[in-house]
């Protein structure tokens, strides 16, 4: 039995990044082997160099939008924080809710100066709460003004509400709204360094929005019981050919994040195809798992205990992972979000 206690680290807090770095290529980049079970220190700006003719770079172009509302009870004027997380119909959302366990149904809740409210659609007892929004104009324009980033918590200051965030929360490549965190393994792309990887290999891009599955906790303790909700995913006809191309005439297929890995894993055929389509990205991917397409992954460092974690240690080895993990922790590499990087071959 594999416990998520396994998959545990110590992590001072002072490496958690709390801001960007000035330049998004200027992160350091830990370089992992799996079949030497080595690592060497670079930097992200270097990552052009570990391509090869005929590899093919898979990236999500999902966008970020400004999913965090503040907003106040109508009856009482009490303070209210809706966090949106999956919109099920048109104007219809599942949000995280404080306090979402005091808000029966029918409660209306008031954002700005009503320009947007928001009515409980269900009662009270999930996590996720179902709210329905009532809006003049379009839900998105009317978001776009008074929602703000949804930056992780463990990114400790006022979070979101400034310009520098909303424009640095998002890959340089972002084109479908839809997510509520950002696919944070290519926040250290810039066009330049993209300009470089297409000199040598192929570019595909993806879609699949981050959702609540991405950051969800594990509540159990036997990993094998822990699922991680779906999520929406999209790979067109030329993502997919430019993929299966890649892999017909021996290139690696570059995953650049987890959420781009779910997507492809997904998406597999049996004999190790893509499929371009819609779908739901349902798989919990842990040790033991067998990867049908992914040759090699870019991916941030992620907390201690997350499904994130246990789909990465699943694809390196655990043991590994956490060698790599401790290095990092000693050379004072800075962790999640906002910080550096990892590429396993």
């Amino acid at each position: 039995m594999m416990l998520i206690s396994d998959f545990d680290y110590k992590l001072p807090e002072e490496l958690i990044a709390q801001q960007p770095l000035d330049r998004r290529d200027a992160s350091r980049m830990l370089v992992l082997d799996r079949k030497s079970e080595s690592w060497v220190d670079s930097v992200f700006s270097e990552f052009p160099q570990q391509l090869r003719s005929g590899d093919v770079v898979v990236v999500n172009n999902s966008r970020v939008i400004p999913a965090r509302l503040s907003g106040r009870r109508a009856e009482t004027g009490g303070a209210v924080e809706v966090f949106l997380v999956r919109e099920l119909e048109p104007r219809i959302w599942e949000a995280l809710v404080r306090p979402g366990g005091r808000l029966r149904k029918g409660t209306r809740v008031v954002f700005g100066d009503q320009e947007l409210i928001g009515e409980m659609v269900d009662q009270p007892g999930h996590e996720l709460r179902v709210v329905r929004f009532e809006c003049e104009g379009t839900f998105e324009d009317v978001l776009a003004q008074l929602g703000s980033t949804p930056l992780p918590p463990y990114i400790k200051r006022p979070v979101g509400d400034s310009a520098a965030d909303r424009e640095r929360y998002q890959t340089v490549y972002s084109k479908s709204p839809g997510a509520i965190a950002a696919p944070t393994a290519g926040l250290h792309f810039t066009d330049a360094i993209l300009e470089r990887v297409k000199a040598i290999a192929s570019v595909a891009e993806v879609t699949l929005h981050v959702g609540y599955g991405t950051f969800e906790p594990v509540r159990v303790e036997d990993v094998d019981q822990h699922s991680v909700s779906s999520e929406r995913f999209t790979i067109s006809d030329q993502a997919a050919e430019t993929i299966n191309h890649a892999r017909s005439n021996g290139g690696r297929v570059i995953v650049v994040g987890t959420t781009t890995m779910r997507a492809l894993e997904s998406s597999a055929t049996e004999n190790g195809r893509i499929e371009a389509g819609r779908g739901e990205a349902s798989l919990t991917i842990k040790p033991g798992y067998r990867f049908g397409i992914a040759d090699a992954l870019l991916t941030n460092f992620h907390l201690p205990r997350s499904s994130l974690l246990v789909l990465v240690s699943a694809f390196a080895g655990r043991d590994l992972v956490l060698r790599a993990y401790g290095h990092a922790v000693a050379e004072e590499y800075r962790f999640y979000s906002y910080g550096d990087c990892m590429f396993i071959v």
